[in-house]
């Protein structure tokens, strides 16, 4: 059976994971209170996902074949955000303010302090091998727009963080960034039952991550029920220079073909493994992609609303 086969008969045989089991929050990492928020609201129910820009840096607006794609980032149950740059303003719906941020890591692409201040984020989570500089940043930031510094608070690989009903747990990622000390991050998010990967930006899942997230095979864990993953490279793209930072499609689809056999990815029925982060120069249009992606993979596109449940 090749690959393809797989994955469209194994998605078809998946049902809905019943898992619990979070663990506590540090106490820097309480629930944000704010005024519009009710202990409680928004922690049952599906995990509501708007994609607000799912292409890669050198995707930043319509492109030669008139396709657009803003930079990658995700606003979470109308919440919480992961990464946000001024690219990714006008698809926050009318009348959502959220108030904050889990940033993957310092390129321009995902991290904008001037935006973030824009937007009234309280609240910022990222990696604790760069808060210094990401204090210095938001500090000049707020000094030229005169806007308040939101709390800035650290996370290393295996913290957890809570906000608005959802856990984060940080994983490190296999990126690159200009300062060689920095850890770049994914999240593993959960929802009470739901546990979503979203990966990016990322060369494959390193092994630290996958035992922190349970879905190392070598170790006892809860599998996941959900996934969104970066793609830059495009189909048949291994070969590009990017391979040491990002992964393409062939290599979520081989993440997801072996989750699926080792029982480490649980998803609802037919729920698509959802690719982001697509670099405009190996990537087709979306209607290309919808007709030739493999199952269970579906290309993610700006605006689109996804529920995990």
């Amino acid at each position: 059976m090749d690959r393809r086969d797989f994955l469209n008969k194994g998605a078809g045989v998946l049902v809905a994971a019943g898992l619990g089991g979070l663990t506590s929050v540090p106490s820097f990492a309480q629930n944000i209170e704010e005024k519009d928020y009710k202990p409680g609201e928004g922690v049952t129910g599906p995990l509501k996902v708007r994609f607000l820009g799912t292409g890669a840096a050198d995707w930043n607006g319509r492109d030669e074949r008139g396709e657009l794609r803003r930079l990658t980032s995700a606003l979470l149950d109308d919440r919480v955000l992961i990464d946000f740059t001024p690219t990714d303003e006008d698809m926050i719906p009318a009348g959502i303010h959220p108030e904050v941020i889990f940033y993957t890591h310092s390129h321009g692409d995902h991290y904008n302090p001037a935006a973030a201040l824009k937007l009234g984020v309280k609240r910022v989570y990222l990696g604790s091998s760069w808060i210094e500089r990401a204090r210095s940043d938001f500090d000049k930031a707020s000094s030229e727009s005169g806007l308040p510094v939101p709390e800035i608070v650290p996370l290393s690989p295996g913290d957890k963080a809570s906000a608005f009903g959802l856990t984060f747990t940080a994983l490190p990622a296999n990126h690159a960034t200009g300062d060689r000390k920095e850890q770049t991050m994914m999240y593993l998010v959960e929802k009470k039952d739901v546990r979503v990967l979203y990966a990016t930006d990322t060369g494959g899942i390193p092994a630290i991550a996958a035992r922190i997230a349970g879905i190392d095979p070598h170790e006892k864990g809860n599998p996941i029920t959900g996934i969104i993953m970066e793609a830059t490279m495009g189909i048949d793209g291994d070969e590009d220079f990017r391979i040491f930072t990002h992964s393409s499609v062939k290599t979520v689809e081989r993440i997801v073909h072996m989750l699926i056999r080792e029982g480490r990815y649980l998803p609802k029925l037919n729920q698509p493994v959802y690719l982001t982060h697509m670099a405009r120069t190996l990537h087709p249009t979306q209607t290309e992609l919808d007709a030739t992606l493999p199952a269970p993979l579906k290309a993610a596109y700006d605006g689109l609303e996804v529920f995990f449940s």
